[in-house]
């Protein structure tokens, strides 16, 4: 396939973007090891590999597009989070970021729990081997069904979002004759520095019981009374995608006063404090992320000492990355289809899969990384955005990025760090086909999750 050049937009030293200057990197070819997983590498002929199997290889077997997720890689962030918080403590993968079948066993072996949040999630799990008391089970509006299988599957604990809630998951744990383990979550009226659609701890939002006008206390009280309930602890999320540790800071001293109250008025020391997950990943070069065990230091020293001024006994600390554990493992491996130049503003190319791979970039003005993963270029670097192929102009995958002036169509491309929420945010939209999920490791690679078939959609459609 012929590499000429095509005409390009603007590739000067500075490209103005969304209202900033955008400096193009000084190596178009070189691999950012912060957003990339740690098997990734390019080879001398400028070809990406990923777990020892270089790009058109999985290209050619698999298809594009698809998802390739680094499972040492996985392991390893894995193992970091369990060896950071050690045995006083519990991590908790959240399967909303990524679940499937071979993760659960994945995480099963590196010894750490998961939380699910619908019966779905709670069915891959039990199906994969996950224990039922190292799961943990969550959402805003649990249906019965939900509840009564997650309570005669014996999960670890169920976190109760609502009033209502509280009455019905007490309601089936007796009519099954147990006693169900619960945590109760509440809202504590942080304002997380994130997008307005993953900050979870303001109280304008459906999550939680809010601790403003003693709403959690009352919470606590009835769940207390109740015969089919144990109340373990409490449950605080403020968000997702967080650099800044002052939020956690805050949400802690007011978790640890209300279970000061709750010692005051009930005599109860409650042993369990969740503080969640959302903590950020470097999705381009100029995120920072904090590693699991500043994360562990940081988060002990925080409830150590609010417990101490408030002369209680520091209870089992939990935590629940998702994102940053599965997201950097992965990239989505493109095809180029179309390149068309618009004179004094951006290249678009476009791409065979968009938003129904990744809906992020039009969901949350999501920012990505990409390259160019088929070959190495020496071409002057063009502004693009890269968009799919579905009919919507907020079909957008990278919304600003760099690619060299030599790209063409049958070019492959991949943006990195879509281990979470990309699959599992996936959609059929104008009929696609969701793309495969495929672990690489060690010089092989095997599909985890398949490709969607036309007979696939074609079954659901009964006419």
């Amino acid at each position: 396939m012929s590499r000429s050049a095509h005409p390009a937009g603007p590739r000067h030293a500075d490209v103005l973007t969304e209202g900033h200057y955008t400096a193009p990197p000084a190596d178009l070819n070189a691999l950012d090891p912060k957003v990339w997983a740690h098997t990734v590498t390019r080879n001398e002929d400028g070809v990406v590999s990923v777990g020892g199997i270089d790009v058109a290889t999985l290209a050619e077997e698999f298809g594009t597009p698809a998802y390739f997720m680094d499972e040492a890689d996985f392991r390893s962030r894995a193992r970091s989070w369990r060896t950071a918080f050690g045995h006083d403590a519990d991590v908790f993968y959240a399967g909303k970021a990524f679940l499937s079948r071979a993760v659960v066993r994945w995480l099963h072996e590196e010894g750490l729990n998961l939380d699910v949040c619908s019966g779905g999630e709670l069915t891959t799990a039990l199906s994969a081997g996950m224990p039922a008391d190292r799961i943990a089970f969550h959402g805003n509006n649990k249906s019965t069904e939900e509840i009564a299988k997650a309570v005669e599957s014996g999960v670890g604990r169920i976190v109760l979002d609502s009033f209502q809630e509280i009455v019905r998951v007490a309601h089936i744990a007796q009519s099954l004759g147990k006693r169900q383990r619960v945590q109760i979550r509440v809202t504590v009226g942080v304002e997380a520095h994130t997008h307005e659609f993953i900050a979870t701890a303001h109280e304008d939002q459906k999550f939680g019981i809010a601790l403003a006008d003693g709403q959690a206390a009352e919470a606590v009280r009835r769940a207390l009374a109740l015969d089919g309930l144990e109340v373990v602890g409490i449950h605080s999320h403020i968000g997702s995608q967080i650099f800044d540790m002052a939020g956690f800071e805050v949400a802690a001293r007011r978790v640890v006063a209300l279970l000061a109250a709750v010692r005051d008025e009930h005599g109860v020391e409650l042993p369990e404090i969740d503080l969640g997950g959302g903590l950020g990943i470097a999705y381009t070069s100029e995120d920072d992320p904090r590693e699991p065990h500043e994360i562990a230091k940081a988060l002990n020293e925080i409830v150590t000492r609010e417990c101490e001024a408030a002369k209680l006994r520091t209870p089992r600390i939990s935590v629940e990355p998702g994102r940053a554990i599965v997201g950097p493992t992965a990239f989505t491996l493109y095809e180029v289809g179309t390149i068309k130049p618009l004179d004094g503003l951006r290249t678009y190319v476009s791409v065979d899969g968009g938003m129904s791979d990744n809906i992020r970039t039009a969901l949350y003005d999501a920012e990505y990384s990409v390259a160019l993963v088929s070959r190495a270029s020496d071409a002057e670097p063009m502004l693009v955005r890269v968009v799919g192929k579905h009919c919507e102009s907020g079909d957008i995958v990278v919304r600003d990025a760099f690619l060299p002036a030599d790209l063409a169509p049958g070019d492959l491309i991949a943006v990195p760090a879509t281990g979470a929420y990309c699959r599992s945010m996936a959609s059929n939209y104008n009929h696609a086909l969701r793309p495969p999920v495929v672990a690489v490791n060690d010089g092989e690679a095997r599909v985890i999750v398949r490709r969607e078939t036309e007979e696939d959609l074609l079954r659901l459609d009964i006419g």
